[in-house]
């Protein structure tokens, strides 16, 4: 398993607490007060946002598209994150489970994906119960009676939410914490899909694949390019190379890698510092060929293999052939459906 890929995975107690003061101000002055807040998502964001409501004696209902809460933590539940649970548990959140008899986990540990949700917030939904709807996808908000080109008297009415199984429900206010995990970035520069990138979707997968565990298979004895800057990738590049029959490309935008190698020693956090320092040993071992300045332009699948062509901004081309791709290029959010608000 490869140490630390990710940083604080809550919103902290304040910066929780400030937005849910507003959004109970902005809420629809004219809905009936026995409407809930609605959050979407019940994973380390909207769990906290939902003890808040509690805190605050709001009604609330957290509807999760996936079977359980945490559903985009648990694709990752093989990664251990580089911050101790102490920056990862809300303070609201801590309060109702306390009460609850719940005992904090060691404050310095630094916990999997997998113990979050164990340890943290499977508890946390447990308290709500059926306030927690799982399988649950909203596929739309809007203003009920109201669409997006009318707006004399559209803040006095409640939200209209509908989810995918055709259900219909009002709210007097909504927070939007689905996150972004299901919506990876492209490969592609400038932010479009790279020239067959689509075509080539079975040899590329997204970050932080389980390499040394349930995709062994997939990376064992293969070349297998990493495209991307971010900890994400450097997790899954110091996972590659304990892989002894590995070949492993790193491709980044940059002229350098001095951005993933962070504070070393010197960083906040120490896991993070070390993620760095380890991924800079290896790419100086030659263990890892980095190739800088690579702006991915088109993707072609033949024979088993994917040749990947970099065109920068000056037009200038390089190419990278490998057996896998591993897009560690971020993530965004999806606003489709908020789109009628």
């Amino acid at each position: 398993m490869s140490d630390g890929c990710c940083g604080t995975t809550t919103t902290t107690s304040t910066t929780a607490a400030v937005e849910i003061e507003q959004v109970v101000a902005h809420a629809a002055p004219g809905a009936p007060g026995a409407l809930p807040v609605v959050v979407i998502g019940a994973g380390p964001v909207g769990l906290a946002a939902a003890a808040h409501l509690a805190a605050r004696g709001l009604d609330f209902l957290v509807l999760e598209a996936g079977q359980q809460v945490g559903a985009s933590v648990a694709q990752w539940a093989h990664v251990r994150v580089f911050s101790p649970w102490r920056y990862n548990i809300d303070n609201a959140a801590r309060l109702l489970l306390e009460a609850d008899g719940w005992s904090a986990p060691d404050s310095d540990w630094l916990p999997t994906g997998a113990e979050l949700i164990a340890d943290y917030l499977a508890p946390l939904a447990k308290l709500f119960g059926d306030k927690v709807r799982l399988g649950a996808k909203v596929t739309a908000i809007s203003r009920l009676g109201f669409d997006r080109v009318r707006s004399t008297g559209r803040d006095d009415v409640p939200f209209l939410l509908r989810l995918s199984d055709g259900e219909e429900l009002r709210a007097r206010a909504v927070i939007d914490a689905s996150g972004t995990y299901t919506t990876p970035s492209v490969l592609g520069a400038s932010g479009l899909p790279a020239y067959g990138e689509h075509e080539a979707a079975a040899r590329i997968d997204h970050a932080l694949p389980d390499v040394l565990g349930e995709a062994r298979d997939t990376y064992q004895g293969k070349h297998t390019l990493v495209v991307g800057a971010g900890h994400s990738a450097a997790t899954t590049l110091l996972a590659l190379a304990e892989l002894p029959d590995a070949q492993i490309t790193w491709a980044i935008r940059a002229t350098n890698a001095g951005r993933t190698y962070g504070g070393g020693e010197a960083d906040a956090l120490p896991a993070r510092g070390a993620l760095g320092t380890r991924l800079r040993a290896h790419v100086d071992s030659g263990r890892i060929t980095l190739v800088t300045g690579f702006y991915t332009h088109s993707i072609t699948e033949n024979d088993g293999q994917v040749t990947v062509i970099s065109r920068d901004p000056s037009g200038a081309e390089q190419s990278v052939t490998a057996e896998r791709i591993v897009a560690a290029t971020g993530y965004r959010p999806n606003h489709s459906i908020a789109s009628e608000l």
